[in-house]
């Protein structure tokens, strides 16, 4: 029997909430996760979240990439991409490294790409010396 060590495990660990499944209460994750179904409260998960086009998420999310055709009200922080599908409703504030936004969502909040003062930073060069 192969060893299975901790990296695969996470690699390949995909979380899902079905439609007709609601939860109250927060979630950590070190895989993905997919949501079909309702979730109050917080998500801080290492990987990608999915939100379906029947998910709905009330309460802060926080993910490394997520793909999002359902509903969120809440305060959204994606540390790479963030894709907001046609079908998808926003309603609350955004941090995110990269954004895409298909036409036909609806997007209520401010938006911080964050990340990009320190790469601008860098790039600059002091031309007086």
């Amino acid at each position: 029997m192969a060893k299975l060590n901790e990296t695969e495990f996470n690699a390949n660990n995909i979380n899902l909430v079905g439609l007709g499944t609601e939860i109250n209460g927060d979630i950590k994750s070190n895989g993905d996760l997919r949501i079909d179904g309702t979730l109050i409260g917080n998500l801080n998960i290492q990987g990608k979240v999915v939100v379906g086009e029947t998910g709905r998420i009330k309460g802060e999310l926080i993910c490394k990439n997520s793909d999002i055709s359902g509903v969120v009200e809440g305060k959204i922080t994606v540390e790479e991409l963030l894709s907001l599908k046609s079908s998808a409703r926003i309603n609350g504030d955004v941090n995110v490294g990269k954004l895409a936004i298909e036409p036909g969502c609806k997007f209520t909040g401010y938006c911080n790409m964050i990340g990009m003062e320190s790469k601008s930073a860098s790039s600059q060069t002091d031309i007086t010396k």
